[in-house]
């Protein structure tokens, strides 16, 4: 495993990567259908040390990962740690046991040797698999024209019934969080029982009585008050208390969660039998007469989504962005407990807003996918009132094919992406309008909504607007239009529809000049919130900035508006805020407002004491806010992609953007997990040099920028202690093209400024 260690040598501060130990040697990280665990197995939800070679000897309920599809597709990282290395040729064998294959034998595929550097996605074409059937693969590669060895075999299973398409998903998972007798003593008769961070889960005690008909209350909660979980915390913050009848004897007792009207109502995701009704809770108060000496242990079983705490790490100078940075990939865990992306606890219901900033999070924080598109795919079918939610299925689709380079959730659901661009609201001068006459029958069936009124939202709740001002012709719904009339001429591209692709384009650039001319306000430099108001408010201007529909001469007029209204949008609005920012280039204000202590800030979230990212800002700005949303934790997503810089340009992390943006961030390291390996990125930032050191996985091409001040006019640019060639300048950055994988280490000088000092 690739870790990032900061250490400091002769009085500096220097960033060191220790990598795997191999030159080269054969691919791992082995995917069937994005899902890399595909031969665990868990009992009750709880793992196992089975594998599924020994699923049909065992009775007891069992859970594990099945293949849905005829076709499966297998995916494997590169191993080879030598500089520049690029997969040339592979060969993938299939058989229907592991004996037959480790004796070279296999007779359901062998792919033979097959020229190109595709590690991600190369789809099965052997005989005809069957369901409910382990089978067995395995993989080898040549890298740079040089064999390397087998890959270790992994199994899968396929389903009971076999269809073209279907993403398949991990069971959800239990882990144990044992206390013991390391609870607080409150009262002669009150103990309370702290696990450290809250999570969704069941609460589990052994007691012990030696009288008839004896009772304790059991109480949970995610705050306290005065030392005690608060009885009535406000808001959707969770308060439960339960009367337990004790035996006699020593006797471990499950508490009984019961279900709430308010999150199993019909448009709910549910919980698994095999799961049970979960809870989010930290404390657990437990209280009975002598409770100190009934009290034997108490545990908590936490329940997620299957995640590796170890796949993302980030360590920084400032110590309340690195808080940040915990709380927000501690959110995107915890809130995984149903299986599906959902709205924290108050409703459990999917939405496409909670969705795009989850998926984005969990890219960076997890090696995993097949969750986000589980969830994207449920949403193309349930989809939710907001018009601009609509339209994000067409976003969250291009970022699933960006990071996973699997085109086959596109090539299924593409007519389907196309009807939610809405362009059936567009009229002859290519705007969006949501009035009724054009909300008919039909437009609500082909974009899969029921029971609900296609709406305009801009932001929630209704008070994070800015004071917007709704018109026909809105700009925030026609941004999110034009983004996705661009998205789908890639997508178009992507599956070789290329007259579609062409005629996407043009329509997009048609619609910026139209959106430009009717929107952008030339004599203040902004845009207005619609055709017939003059009112500006930071959706109407940071929603045309992070969806590039504002041009290179605009942007420091809408940035400086935009930095005059602070942080005045949800949390929810803060992704596209920040994402508008730095692709502007203004990482300081973007630091400021990811470091900042007032009150609409993540650092209030841990100030308030939660250990999951709220719903909103503070109970102020909603009244039924939760303390376990998702959709509060983008800069689990916004620290890795545009502070440290690491984006996808090509789909499957082919080739890859290293920019980062560390305004007075004096150091920082990062290693982001990929589907084709970790990238590691760290960087030392000082007034007079600017150090820069990136591991890039094997397979793996990246354009570096590296950033200049944009007084300096003189520099001298060193690759590991070697003078580079003459970089293209762009704006406040040197770019170094399609850098190969390996270990690089840039210096940058800076000699003199403007001034010639």
């Amino acid at each position: 495993m690739k870790k990032i260690l900061l250490s400091i040598l002769t009085g500096t501060i220097g960033y060191c990567f220790i990598c795997h130990s191999v030159y080269s040697a054969s691919p791992t990280r082995l995917m069937t259908d994005l899902i890399e665990y595909t031969e665990r197995v868990w009992m009750n939800g709880y793992p196992s040390q089975l594998s599924i070679d020994y699923v049909g000897k065992v009775i007891e309920p069992m859970q594990r990962v099945l293949i849905f599809t005829q076709q499966p597709q297998f995916g494997w990282q590169v191993n080879d740690t030598r500089e520049d290395v690029v997969q040339t040729a592979w060969r993938i064998q299939v058989a229907s046991s592991r004996k037959l294959l480790e004796t070279g034998v296999a007779d359901m595929w062998d792919s033979g040797r097959q020229s190109g550097n595709n590690s991600i996605a190369q789809q099965y074409k052997g005989r005809t698999l069957r369901p409910s059937t382990i089978y067995y693969w395995r993989v080898m590669t040549w890298n740079d024209g040089d064999a390397q060895d087998w890959s270790a075999v992994k199994a899968f299973q396929t389903a009971d019934t076999l269809v073209k398409y279907k993403t398949p998903y991990y069971p959800l998972e239990k882990t144990v969080q044992t206390v013991g007798k390391s609870v607080q003593q409150i009262s002669e008769d009150t103990v309370l029982v702290d696990f450290g961070k809250a999570a969704f889960g069941q609460i589990c005690l052994t007691l012990t009585s030696k009288q008839r008909e004896d009772t304790v209350t059991v109480r949970l909660g995610e705050c306290l008050r005065n030392s005690r979980i608060d009885p009535t915390p406000g808001g959707s913050r969770r308060f439960l208390s339960q009367r337990l009848a004790l035996l006699s004897g020593t006797h471990t007792y499950y508490v009984k969660i019961p279900a709430d009207a308010r999150n199993t109502a019909e448009k709910a995701v549910l919980m698994p039998s095999y799961i049970g009704e979960v809870y989010p809770f930290r404390y657990c108060e437990i209280e009975g007469k002598n409770i100190g000496k009934k009290l034997v242990s108490v545990s908590r079983a936490t329940v997620q989504y299957p995640f590796d705490d170890q796949a993302a790490e980030f360590s920084c100078s400032d110590t309340i962005l690195q808080q940040i940075w915990d709380l927000c990939k501690y959110s995107i865990k915890a809130t995984t407990f149903a299986g599906i992306y959902v709205d924290g606890d108050r409703e459990r219901i999917p939405y496409e807003a909670d969705a795009l900033i989850n998926q984005l999070a969990h890219y960076c924080t997890d090696r995993e996918f097949s969750l986000a598109r589980r969830s994207h795919e449920y949403l193309l079918t349930h989809a939710t009132w907001p018009t601009e939610w609509i339209m994000q299925s067409v976003i969250i689709a291009w970022n699933d094919y960006l990071y996973t380079g699997d085109r086959r959730s596109l090539e299924q659901n593409y007519e389907l992406l196309r009807n939610k661009t809405l362009s059936a609201l567009a009229d002859d001068d290519g705007f969006i309008r949501t009035d009724k006459d054009r909300l008919t029958p039909e437009l609500y069936k082909s974009i899969c909504l029921e029971g609900q009124q296609l709406q305009d939202i801009v932001d929630w709740p209704k008070n994070e607007r800015d004071g917007y001002v709704f018109t026909e012709v809105n700009t925030v719904v026609n941004a999110y239009h034009y983004y996705t009339l661009v998205l789908m001429s890639k997508i178009a591209g992507a599956l070789e529809y290329l007259d579609e692709a062409k005629d996407y384009s043009r329509r997009a650039a048609d619609f910026a000049r139209k959106f430009n001319k009717k929107l952008f306000n030339k004599r203040m430099g902004i845009y207005r919130d619609g055709i017939g108001t003059e009112h500006q408010s930071i959706h109407g201007n940071m929603f045309p900035l992070a969806f590039g529909l504002t041009g290179s001469e605009q942007i420091p007029s809408v940035v400086q508006f935009i930095r005059s209204r602070g942080m005045a949008c949800s949390v929810y609005g803060s992704q596209f805020l920040l994402d508008a920012l730095y692709d502007a280039e203004a990482a300081d204000y973007a630091l400021e407002l990811l470091t900042s202590k007032d009150k609409r800030s993540w650092y209030n979230m841990l100030r308030a004491g939660s250990t999951i990212t709220l719903e909103a800002w503070d109970n102020q700005y909603k009244s039924n806010q939760d303390w376990n949303h998702a959709w509060g934790a983008a800069p689990a997503n916004l620290i890795p992609r545009k502070l440290m810089g690491i984006e996808p340009i090509m789909p499957g992390f082919e080739k890859i953007r290293i920019k980062p943006q560390p305004a007075v961030l004096k150091e920082a390291s990062i290693k982001l997990p990929t589907i084709r390996g970790d990238v590691c990125v760290g960087f030392q930032n000082q007034p007079e040099q600017f150090c820069l050191h990136i591991d890039i996985p094997a397979n793996v091409l990246a354009d570096v920028y590296i950033p200049v001040p944009s007084g300096v006019k003189q520099y001298d640019l060193t690759l590991n202690g070697n003078p580079v060639v003459p970089a293209l300048r762009e704006g406040n950055f040197l770019k170094i093209p399609s850098v190969g994988s390996g270990s690089k280490y840039f210096v940058i000088k800076y000699l003199k400024n403007e001034t010639g000092h």
